[in-house]
């Protein structure tokens, strides 16, 4: 099945694979709510890290699902289209907090939306570069471990190109966004330990469920 598109130049409607429009309106989403997890802190035993990176990694899965659904091309061209919701929501949450309160509104309301959404902008760009940066990275490791391969290998090739970006999103985020204002070493440690057991454990069994789940929407089979 798949959804219409834009015409093409030809005059003739273009066709989008349904998967690729379920995976990238889910990716979309995604880039948005990561920043809005992340400003709360959970325990994974011994560790203790920001939440967004749950939403960070599905990025990772959907980039993943479509590069092997629909080509590394296809992929970077979503984790490119993915800035601008994440752009797009860093600007309306600047302009949301730089308007006036209603004068009814609960005080203690509103010092909890200014404290959740209420992020500097060296956090912003802290998160621009590293989701940028990490992503393609991601898209590029994943479609190259493929090689003559073809399909096989997907849960490992899921889990080390997963691994490897999000050393380095953790790595630019927490430098970019902390250096300077506090030691980062434990946060860097804690954070990037958490991102590669969650990449090695979690993480190819939600790309290789996302890739069937793709092939089941466009109405292929196989795994």
């Amino acid at each position: 099945m798949e959804t219409p598109g834009p015409a093409s130049v030809s005059g003739q409607p273009r066709t989008m694979p349904l998967s690729l429009f379920v995976f990238a309106l889910f990716y979309g989403g995604m880039t948005v709510l990561s920043g809005v997890l992340g400003n709360k802190q959970v325990a994974l035993g011994p560790l203790a890290v920001e939440a967004g990176i749950f939403g960070f990694l599905l990025l990772v899965v959907l980039s993943s699902a479509v590069a092997e659904l629909h080509g590394r091309a296809m992929a970077n061209r979503l984790v490119l289209i993915g800035f601008a919701p994440l752009v797009g929501s860093m600007l309306l949450i600047l302009l949301v907090l730089g308007l006036p309160a209603a004068d009814d509104m609960d005080p203690a309301r509103l010092a909890g939306f200014q404290l959740i959404l209420g992020q500097s902008p060296r956090l912003m760009v802290a998160g621009i570069i590293a989701y940028g940066v990490s992503q393609f990275l991601n898209v590029t490791i994943f479609s190259r471990l493929r090689g003559a391969r073809g399909g096989r290998l997907l849960a490992f090739r899921g889990a080390v190109a997963s691994a490897l970006s999000q050393v380095i999103d953790t790595l630019l985020f927490i430098s970019i966004a902390f250096i300077g204002v506090f030691p980062i070493w434990q946060l860097l440690v804690g954070q990037m330990l958490a991102k590669v057991v969650l990449s090695l454990v979690v993480v190819p069994f939600l790309i290789v469920g996302a890739v069937k789940l793709g092939r089941r929407l466009d109405g292929a089979t196989g795994a």
